[in-house]
């Protein structure tokens, strides 16, 4: 892992050196802008409309627009003193339940691992926060942007966690179409509660894909092989106005395991029972797909051998 950050968490009279790694990495794939008449990509430039000249990032600063068309402007070590003295510390103000921060307020994680001869507080750290389960709240500067951070522990790693401040995030009030109040059929309420039961499963984030970027990969190397993509077109989705009917389809379909065969609702007898033979010995008529083939059998399935 490249290390992004090097400093050091502070709490109380406590230095614990720290080296930071991010946690997590981007899997976007990245499409560039090309010239459709050349096939060449297009290219960016950091070009001056006053001067018209290409801007050497020597002659680069920032600036803030306060008014249209005028900036007051900082250069960078204008921006590192402004970011403080402690840019390389973070500071834990305060040690609260996880329980309590809202997952809104989460940004990026970042794992961190000690630095120098700093083995020893790390690990101190480390097992006071697993014994209380608690997590710090602090503050933390990087890359001359001031955040607040949650400290937390993941395994046998200390973790950060990049928060937004309270002001930055918006009020639910400016979310138009929110009802003021809710009113539910008791009925449906009882069906939306058991669809949700049936759906109801321990997190296994190992069983979640991103199917556009495993299309895209596929498509990407059947181009560079020569051949041609054909995506199938989607069907059209019938909306079902019905919320009660909606709600029963679903609960049908949660019942229903990936091979298709429906569990307690007596399918899996009824596609059972137009398997066995009839006295005759041919198998019995039915205007029923069958749902899974099955041998013909001389007698009828023992419930044991119902599909469930």
């Amino acid at each position: 892992m490249h290390t992004v950050w090097k400093g050091a968490i502070s709490f109380g009279l406590v230095h614990v050196p720290v080296k930071m790694f991010s946690a997590t990495e981007d899997k976007d794939i990245s499409l560039r802008m090309i010239h459709e008449p050349c096939g060449s990509p297009i290219a960016y430039t950091r070009r001056c409309p006053s001067c018209d000249v290409e801007a050497e990032w020597n002659d680069i600063i920032k600036g803030y627009e306060y008014e249209k068309g005028r900036y007051v402007l900082f250069d960078k070590e204008e921006l590192e003193q402004l970011a403080g003295e402690k840019s390389h510390t973070i500071q834990i103000l305060d040690f609260v339940a996880l329980e309590e921060i809202d997952p809104i307020y989460f940004q990026k994680t970042y794992y961190l691992s000690p630095d120098q001869a700093g083995g020893n507080a790390y690990g101190l750290l480390l097992q006071a926060m697993s014994d209380t389960g608690k997590i710090g709240v602090a503050k933390v500067s990087i890359r001359s942007k001031s955040s607040l951070a949650a400290i937390r522990v993941i395994d046998n790693c200390l973790a950060m966690e990049t928060i937004f401040f309270p002001d930055e995030i918006r009020s639910i009030s400016h979310v138009p179409g929110i009802p003021e109040s809710v009113n539910v059929n008791e009925k449906e309420l009882t069906m939306a509660k058991l669809l949700i039961e049936q759906l109801s499963t321990p997190f296994e984030p190992s069983k979640y894909t991103d199917d556009y970027r495993i299309n895209m990969l596929e498509s990407i190397n059947n181009k560079v092989a020569g051949q041609e993509i054909r995506v199938a077109p989607q069907q059209e989705q019938t909306n079902v106005l019905d919320l009660m009917a909606a709600l029963q389809a679903s609960l049908e379909a949660a019942k229903m395991p990936p091979g298709g065969v429906g569990l307690d609702t007596g399918a899996g007898q009824t596609a059972a029972n137009s398997g066995a033979q009839t006295d005759g010995g041919a198998a019995a008529s039915t205007d029923q797909p069958v749902v899974k083939p099955r041998k013909p059998r001389t007698k009828k399935p023992k419930a044991t051998e119902t599909v469930s």
